[in-house]
């Protein structure tokens, strides 16, 4: 008790301290003066944190460029928050998100784009995505197997209008904006196996390539094919220069060999163009071609080199014979060399008589032949016709026996009569012949029409007559009686002229006998002929024979006679009156 009693407790301590304390607190305020306040370090740290905070985001802001959607068939390769926006390998934006169009049938792609890539972001701008893509036989977008698709833009001609939505191109376009060149328009009938990407050729060379075609309104008419030219090369092209399809391989049988032209592996695969400088003529050369300027496409070198001859002669010629294997562009060549082609082949038939017949109209070059400036039409009628004079005629001929392919040559006739040659308006009708092996069929057939009219039947028959007659005639019994009389007859005869010089009085005697002998024997010979009967060749042959034989026998008897009355004749001669 006296323990706490001498302590006190802790609460009586803490309060006698927080009066003293409140006392002197209250001398200290009636007595202090106001002191500034010392600025911490430690606030650095957070001043700097939201410093580099609000500059990061003012950079990022500032950066940040406009949200642009692209429209795709398909979003192959292309991964949200992943793929890129790119020209030149530069990045310029990132796929925000990937998803379908309202009608399902589209992709949609919100890219964010970087501020870098705001002023071309204009209706001129195209953007594709890359990928392996094999076209023809060019390989590109390799390096997309490692880094994966991305997304690749063109900006096009400056100048163009905002624009925030784009459809994206399915295929790489041919030709990029900032690759100097020039775009030119071939028109052809028939695209082939041209497609896009295809390359142009200049003397082999590729110049430039096809960047696509469209097809005309209802699928008529000649299709459009668009093509990019390079520089220098498009300084080459004139108002007259020829373009030509040079796709896959091509094989011709000309001289007997064979003849295999490949442009390029390239070319076989995808298809391609070539073209040339045009021929240098006396006159002054076309002017450069403007950009955009429309050529045709020609179907190969040949039909391109035949558009270069100005001067043109339409000829006119009708065959009434076959031109299986001739059509439009078939040659027309003059012994051997061309000088025009077939433009057009047609059957006409007349109804009223009944008359058929194939009208072959032809295109002339004069140029492949004549040199000079001065050929014109009337010239050329002139020429004509004196070689029509001299037998120019027109006929069909073989131009390839495996192909079956025809020509139109014109080749001269000997001996034929000067025809005057007839216009068919502005056209001259050439006269024709039958040719190759039509001409040697339409000969033969007219040899045969010769022997089919000839009585071979009746001549038959007739031959078998005399054959029979000719048998029993040399078995009979009379023709070897008067073939035997004969024989001595001429055995006589022998031997008057073997003994003449024996004496003339026994040949005087013996020349009566002899005419008897060889009367007799006539008259057996044409007793025999009466009994063959007939009017055939053998018996014709064998009167003859008889009638001189009986003239020989009475110029015997009279020689008889006329020795008995002047037997001197032989030694003096006849004497005259």
């Amino acid at each position: 008790m006296s323990d706490q009693h001498e302590k006190p407790s802790h609460a009586d301590a803490a309060r006698h301290a927080n009066e003293h304390a409140g006392e002197q607190h209250d001398d200290q305020a009636s007595t202090a003066s106001v002191r500034r306040a010392r600025f911490s370090l430690i606030w650095l740290i957070p001043i700097l944190v939201v410093a580099i905070a609000a500059y990061l985001g003012w950079e990022t802001i500032s950066r940040r460029g406009p949200e642009i959607t692209l429209e795709f068939e398909t979003a192959d390769g292309i991964t949200a928050g992943q793929t890129q926006v790119k020209h030149k390998a530069v990045g310029l934006g990132t796929v925000e998100s990937v998803g379908l169009s309202k009608d399902l049938q589209r992709v949609e792609i919100r890219v964010q784009m970087s501020a870098q890539a705001k002023p071309f972001l204009t209706n001129n701008a195209q953007f594709w995505v890359v990928r392996p893509r094999l076209s023809g036989a060019s390989v590109s977008g390799l390096d997309t197997l490692v880094s994966g698709a991305y997304i690749a833009v063109d900006p096009g001609a400056a100048g163009g209008a905002p624009q925030d939505h784009f459809k994206g191109l399915e295929a790489p376009p041919g030709v990029r904006s900032d690759e100097p060149g020039r775009t030119y328009t071939l028109m052809t009938s028939d695209v082939g196996s041209i497609s896009q990407g295809a390359p142009v050729f200049f003397r082999s060379v590729v110049v430039g390539e096809v960047l696509g075609y469209t097809m005309p309104p209802g699928g008529r008419g000649l299709v459009p094919i668009q093509v990019f030219i390079r520089q220098p090369y498009d300084e080459y092209l004139r108002a007259d220069t020829r373009f030509w399809n040079v796709s896959g391989i091509r094989a011709d049988l000309d001289g007997g060999s064979l003849h295999i032209q490949i442009a390029s592996l390239q070319a076989v695969l995808s298809g391609g163009v070539e073209f040339g400088l045009p021929e240098q003529r006396r006159d002054k050369a076309a002017p450069p071609a403007p950009d955009n300027a429309v050529f045709k496409l020609y179907d190969d070198k040949e039909d391109a080199d035949i558009a270069g001859y100005r001067e043109r002669l339409q000829m006119v010629t009708y065959f009434q014979s076959s031109v299986k294997g001739l059509g439009p562009g078939s040659p027309v060549d003059m012994f051997g060399l061309q000088v025009g082609n077939v433009t057009d082949v047609k059957l006409q038939l007349d109804r009223r008589t009944g008359d058929a017949r194939v009208r072959v109209a032809m295109e002339i070059q004069p140029e492949r032949v004549f040199t000079d400036d001065e050929v014109n039409q009337g010239s050329m009628v002139q020429i004509t016709q004196a070689l029509v004079n001299n037998g120019l005629r027109a006929e069909t001929d073989s131009g390839n026996l495996l192909t079956g392919s025809t020509v139109i040559s014109f080749g001269f006739v000997p001996n034929v009569k000067p025809e005057k040659i007839v216009m068919e308006g502005d056209a001259i009708v050439l006269p024709s012949k039958a040719g190759g092996f039509n001409g040697i069929i339409d000969s033969v057939s007219t040899v045969a029409a010769k022997i089919a009219t000839m009585p071979l039947a009746q001549i038959g028959d007739n031959l078998n007559d005399l054959l029979a007659h000719t048998d029993s005639t040399v078995n009979g019994p009379q023709l070897k009686q008067a073939i035997g009389q004969l024989t001595a007859t001429l055995r006589n005869v022998q031997d008057l002229a073997a003994h003449a010089d024996r004496g003339l009085t026994p040949l005087l005697q013996r020349l009566p006998q002899i005419a008897d002998q060889l009367q007799q024997t006539v008259q057996h010979a044409n007793e025999t002929l009466a009994a063959y009967g007939g009017n055939s060749q053998f018996s014709y042959s064998l009167k003859q024979t008889l009638n001189q034989l009986g003239e020989t026998a009475r110029s015997l008897r009279l020689l008889a006679e006329f020795l008995k009355r002047h037997p001197s004749s032989l030694l003096f001669g006849r004497s005259t009156p």
